[in-house]
């Protein structure tokens, strides 16, 4: 079974927008804190954004505050992320991902993950 499905990933040139998605399984969505991370090639993946099981307190790493949105569609279980003023160093894949008990900007804290969908920001 697979819980976490992302999409909506593309090429958009920088200053542009995207929404990305990511469909939660329910045994996951209503539980667990979600969080988008991203992995640029050669590095480690890094947190983005998360956001609690309510739907409350989101966080977001520095470099995105003011130009992403992380949100919880609670109808659809979807997990969203809105990017606006996009610029070449947003490349990398984005990956949604739970955790029942942690919110934390260690990857390891996270127990599930989507396959990724990779954005692409030309300059």
């Amino acid at each position: 079974q697979v819980d976490l499905v992302e999409s909506g990933g593309g090429l958009v040139q920088a200053g542009g927008s995207l929404t990305i998605s990511c469909v939660v399984s329910e045994r996951i969505f209503s539980t667990y804190n979600l969080a988008w991370f991203r992995q640029r090639p050669g590095e480690r993946r890094a947190l983005v954004a998360d956001i609690g099981k309510f739907g409350d307190s989101p966080f977001y790493e520095d470099t995105v505050k003011g130009r992403f949105t992380i949100s919880r569609d609670n109808a659809k279980h979807t997990l969203i992320l809105q990017m606006n003023s996009l610029e070449p160093e947003d490349t990398a894949m984005y990956y949604c991902a739970a955790s029942r008990t942690f919110r934390s900007p260690s990857p390891s804290m996270y127990t599930d993950w989507g396959q990724g969908t990779q954005v692409t920001v030309s300059s």
